[in-house]
């Protein structure tokens, strides 16, 4: 069976009423379980908690891989600061030399999955008010409903750009089986409107078992107003206040801070605390993080993993890049250089490059192959660059924007900011987005809202088309997209490629 936006609209029902039927008490009671329908399975609450769970399950697939290396790899080769060792991993490598094709399996991962959440949640949104329950939690699972169906298409349409707008259930016998591309301002419209529908949904400001917050839903509203000021709809000072304001009222919340090292980062005992306000959520032996042998050098011996594939490293002019003395540029904060061998753990090697280690799960790779670390969506520390970096734009470098980026350079052990212009303001803190949201799956997506890249030689940036990656490619203006799949363009005559593919 051919995986495209149809066949997920379509078989996401099923799939949805098998794992949650199975997983109820009150599925035991129906006289004939085989003939669950949308019609007749949402009547409870755990119905609905279910359903919801459901929608979550989207969140992990990009996460995934192996020897041929992982869809989230996708937005980290087409930036220029990653390279890889793993010469299987083709999708990695024609994103690094930018001869992409609409045949990428990463690409399609996103799309399948992405469409995969936003059906799940389609069907939530749909069935879950019929449904006699507390009215309080009813709204509070809506609300997660909405944030993460706008998370999804988020995702999609700056990846993709036009794309199909899907808001209600599709089966085989929808008119909008097979629906026609959307403009890249409406996607954003439905965005905006289901995370302020969010925002009122009664969602707690945080959640320690990882679940939407309203601090999640602020957070994520004030980077689609950034996005939005930006290219490609290019709304402006309106929109850079909107972000400003929204960043603002997650940092006058007091729920959030900074942690003080940056091990706890990557401290499983930490996530969904302190500076995490949404993460993709794993649990060792049960439903582990599986992304830590793409980041353990090519079959070097460093770790208990069987597997170790190399399959990205920083560049090493990227690394050189930071600031000296900064501290995330030293060994073992944000990367590591060196370690220890698997058969003796007092006897150190070089590993020939940098290796990601704000991703690298210490017990895990010593000890348990087994990793417990959650992957991080949003971090406090973006939500302070996106409020310094949207308040300049509106009012220049302000106390409280100089206060934002300069609790990262604190942390950093870098001077503090002070007494620049607009201009110069404006670049510090794009410098500072680059070096601590590195290898987060943030860069690329900032690289085309701003149309720029950073030239790793003159430590300048330089417009996104004619950026020059630092092993030879330069981006034309078709990288500032994904290709659409090839096997969506072959079910759905209505969808166009997009330039250049």
């Amino acid at each position: 069976m051919k995986f495209n936006i149809n066949t997920y609209c379509s078989l996401c029902l099923v799939a949805l009423l098998s794992m949650m039927g199975t997983a109820c008490t009150d599925f035991l009671d129906e006289s004939d379980p085989s003939n669950f329908t949308v019609e007749n399975y949402f009547q409870t609450q755990g119905h609905a908690e279910s359903a919801i769970t459901s929608i979550y399950a989207s969140l992990k697939d990009i996460r995934g891989g192996g020897y041929g290396g992982s869809p989230w790899l996708m937005l980290e080769f087409q930036t220029g600061l990653a390279n890889t060792e793993l010469g299987q991993a083709q999708d990695s490598q024609i994103i690094r030399d930018l001869v992409n094709t609409s045949d990428n399996g990463y690409g399609v991962t996103h799309w399948n999955s992405s469409y995969r959440g936003i059906a799940n949640a389609n069907i939530a949104l749909a069935n879950i008010p019929g449904i006699t329950m507390d009215e309080g939690l009813k709204q509070r699972l809506l609300g997660e409903a909405r944030f993460l169906r706008a998370y999804y298409y988020y995702n999609l349409v700056r990846i993709f750009g036009e794309i199909p707008l899907i808001t209600e259930p599709v089966d085989l016998n929808s008119p909008i089986l097979y629906p026609p591309q959307s403009s890249v301002e409406e996607v954003y419209e439905l965005i905006v409107a289901d995370l302020i529908e969010a925002e009122q949904s009664g969602l707690p400001y945080t959640d320690p078992d990882g679940r939407a917050t309203l601090g999640a839903v602020k957070s994520l509203l004030s980077s689609v107003y950034l996005t939005m000021a930006g290219y490609p709809l290019q709304k402006g000072s309106e929109y850079y206040q909107r972000a400003a304001n929204k960043a603002k009222e997650v940092i006058d919340s007091g729920e959030f801070a900074l942690f003080p090292g940056y091990d706890d980062l990557h401290d499983p005992a930490l996530k969904n605390t302190g500076e995490h306000i949404f993460m993709v959520q794993f649990a060792a032996f049960v439903d582990p993080a599986n992304w830590q042998p793409l980041i353990i050098p090519y079959n070097q011996n460093i770790s208990a993993y069987s597997a170790q594939t190399g399959a990205i490293f920083a560049e090493e002019k990227f690394v050189e890049s930071y600031e000296p003395g900064d501290k995330r540029a030293e060994e073992k904060q944000f990367y590591y250089h060196y370690y220890s061998l698997k058969a003796d753990r007092s006897d150190t090697i070089n590993l020939g490059g940098y290796y990601l280690y704000k991703h690298f799960d210490v017990e895990a790779n010593l000890n348990t192959a087994s990793s417990d670390l959650n992957w991080p969506l949003i971090r406090y520390a973006e939500v302070l660059l996106i409020y310094a970096e949207a308040s300049n734009e509106v009012s220049g470098p302000t106390a409280e924007a100089y206060e934002a980026v300069n609790k990262i350079r604190r942390r950093a052990e870098l001077p503090e900011l002070s007494g620049l212009s607009k201009d110069e303001f404006r670049e510090a803190v794009w410098k500072e987005l680059w070096h601590e949201l590195s290898y987060e799956n943030k860069t690329w997506f900032d690289m085309v809202r701003i149309r720029k890249g950073f030239n790793l030689n003159t430590l300048e940036f330089e417009d996104y088309v004619g950026y020059q990656f630092i092993n030879g490619p330069t981006l034309t203006e078709r990288e500032l997209l994904y290709p659409i799949p090839t096997d969506e363009l072959r079910n759905n005559e209505h969808l166009v490629q997009n330039e250049g593919y």
